[in-house]
């Protein structure tokens, strides 16, 4: 009997638990039509496994995949250069690769920019990359297929026109991100704003243009750009490399006159009058010893350079004006400040000295190229991720210059170098840049597609606002 009652409890309570245990299925009437276990259902409701995407190997691979195309962009717009403000053509032809993306592309911006726009339709971040189109006045020296034969004219002289800077490749490299990005869209959120910069180099004297006239015409308000990147190739540096450094990596650039009004005379009889010529090579010699005896170099570098000097007409005529041109490169405001008041004392009593007068002008080019410290040190592991860590190098501070600094000055940016320097060639021998025979290994400008790639897509995923004002 006891044996009875305890297996029909057992029989009870498997059946309770078995009944706990049971969820009823209904019909679209409500009534109960069976019974599904509750573990059954809960493993068979529960959400999916999510796909992990590697965004990493989809820049490679997007940039493996577009290689060939960067290369043939790069050799076109090698061999049909154009001078800054005038990049009528180039424009042309940028633009309607980006529409054949499926980009919407915006022209006119600064004369002859292209803008163009990857919307994934997800709320998110806005980056802008960019990169500068414009050639310089210089005849092209090498017997590459590709090479330029294109002339222009330049300040009245007929002069060749080359790409003697790598802006050609630069456009290639950003052109092959706009494509690699394009085709991870569905995997991105927020914006990405192409910028196709003319007149980097500088519009013609009497025109604006570059980076500074489309910071005036509002191209970061309209775009609602938050932060920019940026690239350079570098014929120095071994291809595969990437070089960068936090806060200032390149110059201020400043233009100076300096017109030395003297007494004309017989060259036979120079006591008959004032030498602007002697005058101006003794106030060369002067302007060197402020760089060199009067600025704290332990602090940074700085440069002041004559590049130009213009005087007479004759062997024995001594004029009555002599003009120098040059440069100015700082790296510290307070330099900046101290060296142009040194250059305008120095020229000045020089030629006093001499019974003569100069005459100074001071105009800027560009400030301080300046890496936004919180975004550097957020945005480097994305470059070692997709480059590995040995090839991202930190560089000293350049006393080149370039106009992207006023697009650091109005938001976070990022600023590098990217190689082109053949492996077997010595940085001592290769072609400096604006020289006829700059030359760049091409297997260099995937580094570039990778890099500006990759810093999009993470600043895009996890991207926070750095300090306001880029510095």
């Amino acid at each position: 009997m006891k044996t009875c009652q305890i297996i029909l409890i057992s029989l009870l309570i498997t059946a309770s638990m078995y009944a706990q245990e049971e969820q009823p299925i209904k019909s679209p009437t409500g009534a109960t039509i069976g019974y599904q276990d509750k573990k059954k259902a809960e493993v068979e409701v529960a959400p999916p496994k999510t796909h992990s995407f590697n965004y990493v190997q989809a820049v490679q691979d997007g940039a493996a995949a577009v290689e060939g195309k960067v290369i043939d962009w790069r050799r076109d717009f090698h061999e049909f250069p154009e001078l800054s403000n005038r990049e009528f053509k180039t424009a042309d032809k940028i633009a309607l690769k980006l529409r054949g993306m499926g980009l919407k592309v915006d022209q006119g911006m600064a004369k002859t920019g292209v803008i163009g726009i990857l919307d994934t339709g997800k709320e998110g971040p806005t980056v802008g990359l960019r990169a500068d189109t414009d050639a310089l006045p210089v005849t092209e020296r090498n017997e590459l297929p590709f090479r330029s034969r294109e002339t222009s004219t330049y300040l009245g002289n007929e002069v060749g026109v080359m790409h003697a800077c790598g802006h050609d490749t630069h456009v290639a490299m950003l052109l092959g991100a706009a494509e690699v990005l394009t085709g991870m869209k569905d995997q991105l959120k927020g914006k990405i704003i192409f910028v196709f910069q003319p007149a980097e180099e500088g519009p013609p004297p009497g025109e604006e243009g570059g980076a500074a006239l489309m910071v005036k015409e509002g191209i970061i308000e309209k775009y609602g750009i938050e932060v920019m990147f940026g690239q350079h190739i570098s014929s120095g540096l071994d291809a595969g490399k990437i070089m960068y450094k936090a806060g200032g990596i390149m110059a201020a650039a400043d233009r100076f006159t300096i017109k030395v009004k003297g007494k004309q005379t017989h060259g036979a009889r120079p006591w008959g009058g004032v030498d602007p010529i002697t005058t101006a090579a003794q106030i060369i010699i002067g302007l060197q010893t402020i760089v060199s005896r009067q600025t704290e170099l332990t602090k940074e570098a700085a440069v002041i350079s004559v590049g130009k000097f213009t005087a007479g007409v004759r062997n024995n005529i001594i004029p009555e004006e002599a003009e120098l041109v040059g440069t100015i490169r700082t790296l510290d405001i307070g330099m900046r400040d101290l060296i142009h008041e040194k250059i305008k004392t120095t020229a000045e009593h020089i030629a006093l000295s001499q019974g003569a007068t100069a005459e100074v002008e001071i105009t800027g080019y560009a400030p301080v190229t300046f890496n936004n410290l919180d975004l550097t040190r957020q945005m480097i592991p994305s470059l070692y991720s997709v480059l590995g860590e040995n090839n991202v190098i930190i560089t000293p501070a350049v006393t080149g210059a370039e106009d992207f600094s006023f697009f650091a000055e109005k938001v976070p940016s990022l600023y590098y170098f990217v190689g082109g320097k053949p492996l077997n060639v010595s940085a001592n021998e290769a072609f400096p840049h604006h020289t006829p025979d700059f030359f760049i290994d091409e297997s260099g400008m995937i580094t570039g597609v990778k890099a500006i790639s990759q810093l999009a897509v993470d600043y895009l995923l996890n991207g926070e606002s750095a300090s306001i004002g880029g510095q």
